[in-house]
């Protein structure tokens, strides 16, 4: 009976000094926090104070900004806008690509994309750009993600604090650092949701896929921990954009998504693309003797390289061999880093394992003058990201004359394909082999057919123009100029 007493008292002692560290833990949060906070925010205004200058100092956030994909496209052509409207502003560029000169950087916008700036743009370098990659964090990506671009946030205000901010790659946890503690008026470009419902509702029906573990799949009690954890991301996504004065879109997928989460005032200004030149490429009316389908898109997961492959050896099956000898697919793309160069060389030895090897090329890092030529030489362009969040290259390819086969989801779906009969400007598909069999019957159209379905593709691209994307775009930033 003493012992039992004896370990009941040992356990409230316990339970006391748990609850004691407890409200120490609280009570030091409470204090700490909101003291620390009104130190930090004190610092950077009265430094701001201090360094005032007679030009506007504007900061774009974008940590790769030397990647050269669509997201890149956007940065540059907005900057270039904004220099030609506001020519007494300064800009900064906050940038992670340390091991480049700002010459570098510019030279490759120029021959990548197309795209000539006026004067030079400064660069602020980040360190710290690792915490912010997903392969720092094996498990709660998002969580881990969002933590370190915070971190990062803080590394770019200590070296710049603007007078206005921009975050243009989606790392909205960066906002309310640079609005609260900074004093700066805030903006966003935001190409695609972090979070989504469909995220959620394809966690809840445990489907596997690039965002979903096969374990936790497999699991009810794993799947109802990541529906709350989900839950809880998806509530501290949408404070985070609470702290941003301006927000603009890229598509009407996106513009849905956050409607959904941050309920705020939502521009929709569509990406700018490549279409006034493209349309002059020069293409042969006659289908020409070999088929080359281009593919356009970084080297990263979501793009589903592999269902462009798993296709062509779905094609292979249905149609005859002397067609399917003289068709080559032709992936294009940028490699941000050393995990997407595995993801070509895994992508090379899959089509290998699939014996497509002769039917199938790489072109990693090409120049824009490379570009051109592909888009020249190829008659189908091909596009399997699911939930593209818009659809740059596949507005690109329709410009330049390809007929399109893109996913029947995101962008594509709702904002760049008409596939109803008589008004068809491409192709949308889902599996590899709906995929194949598009592709087979494009193959079988006359000439008559392809040439309707590119005129009108062509004609429809005009609405994504780069002065339609100038005009809009400045127009949803000007609030934060005056």
């Amino acid at each position: 009976m003493r012992a039992v007493l004896k370990t009941i008292k040992v356990f409230l002692v316990f339970v006391k000094l748990l609850i004691g560290i407890v409200i120490f833990v609280l009570f030091s949060v409470g204090l700490v926090v909101p003291v620390y906070y009104l130190y930090l925010r004190r610092k950077f205004r009265t430094d701001k104070l201090k360094n005032l200058s007679s030009k506007l100092k504007v900061g774009i956030f974008h940590p790769y900004c030397n990647a050269g994909g669509g997201g890149e496209k956007v940065l540059w052509v907005a900057v270039q806008a904004l220099q030609k409207k506001y020519p007494k502003a300064e800009f900064f560029i906050y940038t992670g690509d340390i091991e480049v000169t700002p010459i570098e950087i510019l030279n490759k916008v120029k021959n990548r994309l197309n795209v000539n700036l006026e004067k030079d743009v400064k660069f602020i370098y980040l360190h710290r750009r690792k915490w912010v990659e997903a392969n720092m964090y094996p498990y709660f990506t998002l969580l881990g993600q969002a933590l370190g671009s915070i971190y990062l946030g803080f590394e770019a205000l200590n070296q710049l604090n603007p007078d206005i901010f921009i975050e243009t790659t989606g790392f909205t946890f960066v906002i309310p650092i640079f609005k609260y503690i900074g004093g700066c008026k805030t903006g966003c470009y935001i190409h695609y949701p972090i979070i989504t419902a469909d995220m959620l509702k394809r966690v809840s029906s445990r489907q596997a896929m690039y965002n979903n573990r096969g374990i936790i799949a497999r699991s009810p009690i794993l799947t109802m921990a990541k529906l709350i954890y989900y839950h809880i991301f998806a509530w501290a996504y949408s404070m985070a954009g609470q702290s941003s004065d301006i927000n603009i879109v890229n598509s009407t997928f996106t513009m849905e998504h956050l409607n959904t989460l941050w309920n705020r005032p939502i521009h929709l200004v569509y990406p700018p693309c490549e279409t006034d030149h493209l349309k002059n490429i020069p293409k042969d009316s006659v289908r020409p003797k070999n088929i080359r389908i281009m593919s356009l898109a970084q080297f990263r997961p979501e793009k589903d390289h592999p269902l462009q492959l798993q296709a062509l050896y779905e094609l292979r099956e249905i149609v005859p061999e002397e067609i399917f000898s003289s068709i080559t697919l032709v992936l294009c793309g940028s490699c941000r880093n050393a995990d997407d160069s595995r993801r070509v060389k895994d992508l090379k030895d899959f089509s290998k394992h699939l014996s497509l090897e002769n039917n199938v090329e790489f072109k990693v890092n090409v120049s824009y003058g490379e570009l051109l030529e592909e888009f020249r030489n190829s008659w189908i362009g091909i596009h399997t990201m699911l939930d593209e969040h818009f659809g740059i290259s596949v507005v690109e390819q329709m410009a330049a004359g390809l007929v399109m086969v893109a996913h029947r989801s995101g962008g594509p779906l709702l904002d760049i394909i008409e596939t109803s009969e008589g008004s068809r400007l491409g192709f949308l598909a889902q599996t590899p082999d709906e995929f194949a069999h598009i592709i087979k019957f494009i193959l079988q159209l006359d000439d008559s057919e392809i040439s309707e379905i590119r005129e009108k593709a062509k004609a429809s691209t005009d609405r994504f123009s780069i002065q339609k994307f100038n005009e809009e775009f400045l127009r949803a930033i000007e609030p934060l100029f005056k």
